[in-house]
């Protein structure tokens, strides 16, 4: 919920509901001033004067600031957007996304392994050979068997994303249940390299599966236990160092990095340090002040900040669409929204125009689960009157009328940070003039998604985001499939049971990305579905600002669609 300010929910989900839900995920203290550092790093090697004579060539960092800390910067525990942008550099699995802008970005390309899998039974069989001779930011060697252990890992430790793994390979449910001490379905051998994964059945986005950070290999010695404030070792371009839980964290390049350098995977020219900033107007005068130097992507821009953007940075600020989704979830297993005439009146009453200026523009109005760029995002209007009207409240009010809710209290839950709380208000506002007692409950948004996707907390309503993890519908379909419900780390925060939405998603899920297009019809008549159910209340689609410093090389900076600014691609002037 990758899936956010809400980082992957923005993701924002497990431990922060995008999304992943393209999660606020988890986030923040503000750090008390603006000053920022732009500090040097370590040595990267050496350089000769004209006379022979070493000189030390010192790394350049570069600061980024954020508006969320991660809500886990252990790869098999972390869900949001905040910790997967920080984690793909660090941990590579057997696969990881092309290093690229655009669709290209969401290409897979091998990374661990030495090719792409050969695929064999149907789809149910995945082949992969480890590459030789690689090695862990601690020297350790990177085995075959290391992919076996954070498959384990990431099962034990109740990744948001779990149920990718227990659901569809061979063995992994029975493990997770502690009926089996490991994977049946995962071959690994040493010696070899070779490394056989086993299916239940074909799983089209299995691939992105195997490129999810929370795939990448860790050593077999890594515990079993989460490793927030500690990482493990990762054998990517950069390791994760000097962590201060809701404050900072360093990324530096891995020491080993440079004697197995992977074709497609950038070797960083900088290292990297991470500073939360949860005042976005802060946020942004620290980049254009070049006190720091990237933006968090998650972020919106304030109104002021983008005037400045525009007039002050030009060259070094572009705003970039993303697949994401911006609702408010609707708890169908309590009142009011037990009642379809109940959730209905909220889609009539929504003043999507309105959210679309809290955030400073950044927000396309939209009603439907599947976001623009993603197969089956319907072409349809919407059935509760247009996204770009200013809602319908006497026609809410009616149907709040006739389903017998009026006057019932609701509890609207929020995180405390702009625009997101303006957009809990605005959400209020409406509720109350549609005939609801509403009250607001703000959180924290370092706690803020771990609580509402607890089932204990029975939030009846809230605000949520996510962020592709994966090109691809079965991704967001996670939000409103009764299979991702869970009494921690829920996904489906409406908590639906649609037989039809379940039979479809597993049905259509099957088809690998190839088959995809053809899928098309189908995903959008279920999203179709979706939108005229009411499950929840989509306010849009938000884009991405991408704002450097002047230090920054903004031309060598690639924006992955998928993990949003490369940090492996910072070059500082």
């Amino acid at each position: 919920m990758r899936r956010g300010a809400l980082g992957r929910m923005r993701r924002a989900a497990n431990a922060g509901l995008k999304t992943k839900m393209r999660s606020i995920g988890a986030a923040s203290l503000a750090l008390a001033a603006a000053a920022g550092l732009s500090a040097c790093g370590g040595s990267s090697g050496s350089k000769t004067t004209s006379g022979g004579s070493p000189i030390a060539q010192k790394t350049p960092t570069a600061t980024v600031v954020e508006a969320a800390f991660p809500d886990s910067l252990d790869p098999q525990l972390g869900e949001t957007t905040a910790s997967t942008e920080a984690t793909w550099n660090v941990y590579l699995g057997l696969y990881t996304y092309a290093h690229a802008s655009g669709t290209a970005g969401t290409k897979i390309i091998p990374a661990l392994a030495q090719s792409l899998p050969n695929i064999s039974d149907g789809g149910k069989t995945y082949a992969a050979t480890l590459r030789k001779g690689l090695h862990y930011s601690n020297g350790a060697p990177v085995k075959a068997s290391d992919f076996a252990h954070a498959i384990e890992r990431a099962i034990k430790l109740n990744w948001a994303n779990k149920s990718m793994l227990t659901e569809h390979i061979a063995g992994a449910e029975a493990f997770d249940e502690g009926k089996a001490s490991s994977i049946s379905g995962i071959e690994a051998d040493d010696a070899s390299g070779a490394i056989t994964i086993h299916l239940t059945a074909p799983y089209g986005p299995f691939l992105n599966v195997l490129a999810f950070p929370a795939a990448g290999l860790v050593p077999s010695s890594t515990p079993m236990k989460a490793m927030p404030k500690d990482p493990p070792p990762g054998a990517g371009p950069y390791q994760i160092v000097n962590v201060k839980p809701n404050r900072s964290f360093e990324e530096k390049i891995n020491p080993h990095w440079a004697s197995q350098a992977i074709e497609g995977i950038p070797t960083p020219k900088s290292n990297v340090l991470v500073k939360v900033q949860s005042n976005a107007n802060a946020e942004a005068e620290e980049v254009l002040s070049g006190s720091a130097d990237l933006f968090d992507w998650n972020s919106p821009l304030p109104p002021s900040a983008v005037q400045q953007a525009k007039s002050q940075a030009a060259g070094r600020y572009e705003v970039h669409p993303v697949a994401q989704v911006t609702f408010f979830f609707l708890n169908v297993t309590e009142p009011p929204f037990n009642s379809p005439l109940a959730r209905q009146a909220v889609q009539w009453a929504l003043n999507r125009p309105a959210f679309q200026r809290l955030a400073s523009g950044y927000l396309t109005p939209g009603c439907y689960m599947l976001p623009p760029g993603i197969v089956g995002h319907p072409s349809a209007p919407c059935p509760y009157g247009a996204a770009e009207s200013n809602g319908d409240v006497k026609k809410a009010k009616e149907l709040v009328q006739r389903s017998g809710t009026a006057g019932e209290e609701v509890t609207v839950w929020g995180l405390g940070a702009s625009p997101y709380r303006e957009y809990v208000d605005a959400y209020a506002q409406t509720l109350k003039a549609i005939g609801y007692r509403a009250t607001e409950k703000i959180v924290s948004p370092s706690t803020y998604f771990p609580t509402i996707t607890s089932l204990k907390t029975k939030a009846q309503t809230g605000f949520a985001e996510w962020t592709q993890d994966f090109p691809n519908p079965v991704d967001f379909y996670q939000l409103i499939d009764g299979k991702s419900i869970h009494p921690e780390g829920n996904l489906d925060l409406s908590l639906v049971k649609d037989p039809l939405i379940e039979a479809e998603v597993e049905k259509l899920g099957g088809a690998p990305a190839s088959q995809l297009p053809s899928e098309a019809s189908s995903w959008e008549a279920l999203d179709r579905h979706t939108a005229k159910e009411a499950y929840v209340a989509v306010i849009g689609y938000q884009d991405a600002p991408e704002l450097t410093s002047s230090r920054v090389s903004f031309g060598s900076l690639l924006f992955s669609p998928v993990y949003g600014p490369d940090w492996a691609t910072l070059e500082v002037k």
